[in-house]
């Protein structure tokens, strides 16, 4: 019986078996980041949504919080040695585009992250929930492995350089791009958005961009930020055709 207390020294550790669901998220994950599941705790909480039950259960949002910061801090490093010429302004509109809503949205849309929700899906999704989920995964990476793993699994399989360079010419915000235009320029852009029911007595919201005391350009849309950015692309079409208004931000200030 004394032997009993010695044998756990030399017997191997037993791998515990998943169950059906997690092997299968344990190998989608793995196949989408190249690496093996750890800990696949971290994966599940990655794919919960927060329930409407009284008693706290985890959800994604602490991960998506956590790998928002990961994926800023991998991002920002990247664009600072890709880039050693250019200034403080170019690095921050790349950034932006790489890590904005509708950007990280498009690639958790790309991977199907929704198919590994944990919950009864029945209930209607947020339009951001694929990028909440992507930046969920991250967090969930990020801790099962290290942060140059991670960085790597960015770089290499889900935002590659080739990936980034694309949206070096790509406008995210033309409202933010009018904005910046007119500082330099001195000019003033002013948004007037109201309300207006359509013949179907559909609520829209009609917007007029006013370049001074001009107005230059209108558009309606179901919100009232749609229907600004919406305008806003408007303003810029009629005004690049007069004057450029993108410059290159890449030398330095």
């Amino acid at each position: 019986m004394e032997l009993k207390k010695y044998f756990p020294r030399f017997l191997v550790p037993r791998k515990k078996i998943l169950s059906e669901k997690d092997y299968y998220l344990s190998t989608e994950i793995s196949k989408i980041t190249g690496c093996s599941v750890q800990n696949i705790n971290l994966y599940r909480e990655a794919f919960s949504l927060k329930t409407s039950s009284k008693k706290p259960t985890q959800n994604y949002e602490r991960l998506e919080f956590l790998g928002d910061a990961v994926l800023g801090a991998i991002i920002s490093c990247h664009l600072f040695s890709t880039y050693p010429q250019a200034n403080e302004g170019y690095l921050t509109q790349m950034k932006s585009k790489i890590v904005n809503r509708k950007n990280l949205n498009k690639l958790g849309e790309h991977l199907g992250l929704t198919k590994f929700l944990q919950n009864d899906t029945s209930s209607t999704l947020s339009e951001n929930i694929s990028g909440n989920l992507f930046e969920a995964l991250i967090g969930a990476l990020y801790l099962d492995v290290d942060y140059e793993t991670c960085k790597k699994v960015v770089l290499e399989r889900l935002l590659t350089p080739s990936e980034i360079n694309k949206l070096e010419n790509k406008i995210v915000s033309y409202k933010g791009l009018l904005l910046e235009w007119s500082q330099k320029k001195k000019v003033s852009i002013k948004y007037e958005t109201c309300e207006e029911f359509q013949a179907n007595k559909n609520l829209v919201f009609r917007c007029h961009v006013w370049l001074d005391d001009e107005k230059i350009s209108n558009a309606t849309e179901t919100s009232k930020k749609k229907a600004e950015e919406k305008a806003a692309q408007r303003a810029f079409y009629i005004l690049n055709k007069k004057q450029s208004i993108i410059e290159n931000p890449k030398d330095t200030a």
